[in-house]
């Protein structure tokens, strides 16, 4: 059956409002979209990295000490190591080390080859022992009791000061590190114009550096100079501020 004309002008107009308020929906979305800021792009920040060190005197001496023959056979050189090695220990726990303070820290037995680089002609027998001495009056007298009982057998192999507890140099370091950070920051904040606001993140690094080993001779007959010296403990941190 024919539509009347009428109808077909209000299908039309019915069909055009509709398409109108799609258009202004979508544009509206489209508008909400592009004006919304990405997240964090209103945050306004000022990353710094701060320092802090701080010194302490050593209170702990740590000797790495060997004891080393060579013998015709590898029980001969493993005997002869482990007796002298024995005599080292007794000698330091007499001079008032304890006993809990020296630890074996290597046993080792290596074949020597002839110049023929075929047939064995003797073996290395090694004996290896770490001495913690807390009391450093005794250092001396202790490194120079390892020479003189292992003769011509002792090897110093290294000595090396610490701190045994550091935890309030560290308290200190990681404090002055801090208020370095924020010493920059502030004037950072400054120069812009702002204001400094919340921390947002802190992360550090650094700390106690290992003690530093110290070759010693090999052989001595006098009392050896022993002089602790300082020790730097310092950390680094960096800060991220808000600025306001």
């Amino acid at each position: 059956m024919p539509i009347p004309a009428h109808a077909k002008t209000v299908r039309n107009s019915f069909i055009a409002a509709a398409v109108a308020a799609l258009t202004v929906a979508g544009s509206t979305a489209c508008d909400a979209r592009s004006t919304a800021p990405a997240p964090g792009t209103d945050s306004r920040q000022v990353t710094v990295v701060g320092a802090g060190e701080v010194q302490g005197t050593p209170d702990t001496l740590t000797v790495n000490a060997s004891m080393e023959f060579l013998g015709p056979d590898a029980t001969a050189a493993m005997n002869q190591t482990d007796e002298r090695q024995q005599a080292v220990i007794d000698g330091l726990v007499g001079l008032g080390i304890d006993r809990a303070d020296i630890a074996t820290t290597a046993a080792d037995l290596q074949p020597q080859y002839g110049s023929n680089g075929t047939a064995i002609a003797a073996y290395r027998a090694t004996n290896t022992v770490n001495v913690t001495i807390r009391d450093l009056a005794q250092a001396s007298d202790a490194i120079s009791l390892v020479v003189n009982t292992g003769g011509d057998a002792a090897r110093i192999n290294s000595i090396a000061y610490s701190i045994e507890d550091d935890s309030e140099l560290v308290r200190d370091a990681r404090a002055r590190a801090f208020e370095d950070a924020k010493d920059r920051a502030g004037q950072y904040a400054e120069l812009s114009g702002l204001s400094l606001g919340k921390v947002i993140s802190i992360a550090e690094s650094g700390g106690a550096p290992p003690p530093v080993p110290m070759q010693a001779p090999r052989a001595m007959e006098a009392a050896v100079p022993m002089e602790p010296g300082q020790q730097m403990v310092g950390f680094s941190v960096t800060v991220v501020w808000e600025l306001t």
